[in-house]
């Protein structure tokens, strides 16, 4: 599989529910979150789909020992801010490509850990969100914040569109919505409230 675009880190712990990477804080384009993102899956030609549901800045041992030290030299700042940590981004796996068809599912496999983890292309993201599949495992995925994950996805699926496609396009997310979370109508109100913010 040929990937496009810039990497943003490399896999560190995987499963097939999601997966960690790690990057460094210099990084030009840190995955934000409910960013849509890909990593190669098991063999070349496959493609596992996420959406980042967190962000955490890890430090390394030598920054407990600095952070007592008084007072600390700009130098010694800027070289445990710029060289030393590590942002570790977290990703919910919600589906895969299959034989040139994308599918909304939690795949087999996880990506192989030091595998490359790219942002996705306005281009996939359109051609991913054009079905709303993918958010039954977003809503039941208990390990993330489902709602904010779900809202901050459709505003990002939303940008990547033409801007006359973009309020059709959360009009019909807010339907297929209504559909899965008609008797929960305090969640749904609160998503759909989110949404509206736009």
């Amino acid at each position: 599989m040929t990937q496009n675009g810039i990497p943003v880190g490399r896999a560190l712990r995987t499963s097939n529910r999601g997966f960690v990477i790690g990057c460094s804080v210099m990084q030009p384009d840190i995955p934000a979150f409910g960013s849509f993102v890909r990593a190669q899956g098991h063999t070349p030609d496959s493609v596992i789909y996420g959406l980042v549901y967190e962000v955490a800045m890890e430090d390394d041992p030598m920054a407990r020992s600095l952070i007592l030290a008084d007072p600390l030299q700009r130098e010694t700042i800027l070289d445990q801010q710029n060289n030393r940590q590590v942002i570790e981004v977290s990703v919910l796996a919600v589906g895969y490509r299959a034989d040139d068809h994308i599918v909304h599912r939690i795949p087999a496999h996880p990506p192989v850990t030091m595998n490359r983890l790219y942002r996705c292309e306005p281009d996939e993201v359109v051609a991913f969100t054009q079905r709303f599949d993918y958010f039954r495992l977003v809503l039941s995925a208990p390990e993330v914040p489902a709602d904010d994950l779900l809202t901050a996805s459709l505003l990002a699926a939303a940008g990547a569109r033409p801007t006359q496609e973009r309020e059709q396009f959360l009009l019909a997310a807010g339907r297929e919505l209504a559909r899965l979370l008609g008797g929960d109508p305090l969640r749904l109100d609160g998503l759909l409230r989110q949404l509206g913010t736009w």
